[in-house]
């Protein structure tokens, strides 16, 4: 007795036709599990992969051999885009579509995939599964934070969100987003800072959240300058997307699926609920370009990964910087979003010149200045490189260093509590670090200010 065929059985006795992308990425995981990497290796693998030795089939492996002249074990992705681009594969795609008759996958190959060694000093991570022991998570875990398809940019509100949106409004400007991991998001990303962003060298130009490095030695560098300009970038960390950061860890040596894994555990999307509860401030470009940025995967301004990687990421950025400084004589620094340069009379002879320059170099690398912050300072104004004093020798501005004695004679005379007035939680160790940061900057400054702060009476 035969059974009879209803519209639903017949959909499923269907074979499933296989897209341009599954028959490429089927050939490149052949290609990677042949026996060697030569021509007729790659035509008899590509062969039993299609079920028959298709005449097109030699052509898109000369393509591949042009591209790579050995097994790209560690980028199986680039693979696929190469077999994707070539002429003879597409004309055949093409040339099945036309007839109706189309290509079909008769085997899978699974392929191993591995990473390169991964540059001096930075621990090797072979896998997804080798990561993901690294970072103390299960593979789902690992999958969940990463989210490379995305979800959470689409899912509604609710408690499985891995991030928290504030918008911050600033008068005249466009507004600021701080996009807060949840905590165990948090957690992960710190083991990614601690154990594998942090160990990647950036450029000698960074002295923002670099160990070893700060304000202070960026400053330094200033000092008894001529003409000192100062330039600043917008939407700095808004505008690092995941595919630098992509990039910048393949660049030091890890897979394909290691790097787009790490990139999708330390940049975020923000969801069109966000994005239109928008405040006002700036102009109509910048509003579009910030809204553009944000809804693309970036490195979200909050999460303590950011500032190291966005470090990272624009390593050539400091490097091209440092090459247009030098050729005029002068110093370059860079502290997160704020750009210094300071030099004789090269530099002070024509600034102007000079800003137009860093402008292109800037805009090259997918950035922008921020026209309204670029200042240009010469020896007879006071020279202040990230709110430190460096005319003559570095120090403190002297508004700074008043509200401070300020705030800590009146803790003398009414209390602390009395100047708490942000909460912060732990007061005391707050004005001993304010006090330190004038100590750093102004010795004698520093010691008076810690004679007053021992005359305070705390509860």
């Amino acid at each position: 007795m035969t059974e009879a065929l209803t519209p639903a059985t017949r959909v499923l006795a269907r074979t499933p036709r296989a897209g341009a992308s599954a028959i490429a990425t089927a050939l490149a995981d052949a290609f990677l599990a042949a026996d060697a990497w030569t021509a007729p290796h790659l035509v008899d693998a590509g062969s039993f992969v299609l079920g028959a030795r298709r005449r097109w089939l030699p052509r898109v492996v000369d393509d591949v051999m042009v591209d790579f002249v050995r097994a790209p074990v560690d980028s199986p992705r680039l693979l696929i885009a190469v077999i994707g681009d070539s002429p003879a594969f597409r004309a055949a795609i093409e040339k099945a579509d036309a007839a109706r008759t189309p290509i079909r996958i008769h085997h899978h190959v699974v392929a191993t995939t591995r990473s390169r060694e991964p540059a001096a000093g930075l621990p090797r991570i072979d896998d997804i599964a080798a990561l993901a022991v690294l970072l103390e998570l299960t593979d789902g875990q690992l999958a969940w934070f990463a989210d490379t398809k995305r979800w959470n940019r689409r899912a509604r509100p609710g408690p499985l969100h891995h991030y928290r949106y504030e918008w911050r409004s600033r008068p005249g400007r466009v507004p600021r987003l701080l996009e807060v991991p949840e905590e165990r998001l948090r957690r992960v990303q710190r083991r990614l800072l601690e154990r594998v962003l942090g160990l990647i060298p950036a450029n000698d130009a960074a002295h923002g959240f670099m160990p070893g490095r700060s304000a202070v030695t960026g400053a330094a560098r200033h000092v008894g300058a001529d003409v000192v300009v100062s330039v600043d970038l917008t939407t700095f960390f808004a505008r690092v997307s995941a595919g630098r950061v992509y990039g910048t860890l393949r660049q030091s040596g890890y897979s394909e699926s290691v790097a787009h894994t790490i990139a999708g555990v330390c940049t975020s999307a923000v969801p069109p609920r966000v994005l239109a509860a928008m405040p006002p401030g700036g102009t109509p470009e910048e509003r579009f370009a910030l809204r553009r940025a944000l809804a693309a995967n970036h490195l979200p301004q909050g999460a303590p990964s950011s500032p190291m990687i966005a470090n990272l990421a624009v390593r050539r950025l400091d490097s091209r910087l440092t090459g247009w400084a030098a050729a005029v004589d002068a110093a370059y620094t860079r502290y997160a979003d704020d750009l210094t340069f300071s030099g004789g009379p090269s530099l002070a002879a024509r600034p102007d010149a000079f800003i137009r320059g860093v402008r292109r170099i800037v805009e090259d690398e997918g950035h922008s200045l921020n026209e309204r912050k670029t200042r240009i300072r010469r020896q007879a104004t006071r020279q202040a490189v990230t709110g430190i004093i460096v005319n003559e020798r570095l120090n403190l501005v002297r508004g700074d260093y008043d509200r401070l004695k300020a705030i800590i004679h009146n803790c003398i005379l009414h209390g602390p509590s009395s100047q708490n007035r942000a909460g912060v939680a732990d007061f005391r160790a707050h004005l001993r670090g304010r006090i330190s940061w004038v100590e750093s900057l102004n010795a004698q400054r520093g010691a008076r200010l810690r004679a007053e702060f021992a005359r305070i009476v705390w509860a």
